[in-house]
């Protein structure tokens, strides 16, 4: 299937193949990654389809390479918060930067959400890349500390547990996007979902253990 549709001009300098990343995720975004085709995405990056092939494979290769990008730069982040000693302050502060970077970052944030977990024709999860399978080992890994440390309720899976906190948080941010679009009411801010995922992190959380009263003796 070929795009047909006149391709915005899009000013974009450097080698070809970040011009190819830059045009595929922008075009994607806009139009969908089923009806958005190499030709569109060559013409926009101004250099030729075997570039795209050169460099990704194809079209599924390059939309795999735009998502692992984004997820490196949310790994990078997360190596400098190292400081914080709590593996609860880590993940919520992990949770923070994914939020923001993908906020930043719109046309990301669609590919994420929309056609990541979309399988094609070969059955493959275009979403689990690299970045991504790294980003839930170090939500497995804070998770793990915490109930090592008594800061997770007892009986909980952790696997279980991950797949809740990020399902919701997926599905908060789906649901937003949705709303932008007038089709669905999800009136609420990238720090409200934040407010709620600490509040579920807090429900999941085991209870502080009770300050023992201290009774005056007498003399």
């Amino acid at each position: 299937m070929f795009d047909t549709r006149e391709t915005p001009e899009i000013e974009i300098e450097g080698p070809a193949r970040q011009r190819i990343l830059l045009c595929a995720k922008r075009l994607f975004a806009e139009n969908g990654y089923e009806n958005t085709s190499t030709s569109s995405i060559s013409r926009a990056a101004r250099t030729s389809e075997s570039q795209i092939i050169k460099h990704f494979g194809g079209k599924e290769g390059l939309l795999e390479a735009i998502l692992e990008e984004g997820w490196q730069r949310v790994a990078d982040t997360y190596k400098g918060l190292d400081y914080l000693s709590s593996p609860s302050a880590k993940l919520q502060s992990l949770v923070g930067l994914i939020l923001a970077r993908l906020g930043d970052d719109p046309a990301m944030q669609e590919l994420y959400l929309f056609e990541g977990r979309r399988i094609r024709r070969d059955s493959h999860l275009i979403l689990m890349t690299a970045g991504f399978l790294s980003l839930v080992k170090v939500f497995d890994g804070l998770l793990l500390e915490m109930r090592d440390k008594g800061e997770l309720r007892g009986g909980l899976n952790v696997q279980a547990v991950r797949s809740g906190l990020m399902g919701m948080m997926e599905g908060l941010l789906r649901d937003r996007m949705l709303a932008n679009r007038g089709q669905y009411p999800a009136a609420y801010s990238q720090v409200e979902i934040r407010d709620v995922f600490l509040h579920m992190l807090k429900a999941l959380s085991a209870p502080a253990p009770a300050t023992p009263l201290i009774t005056a003796l007498e003399p």
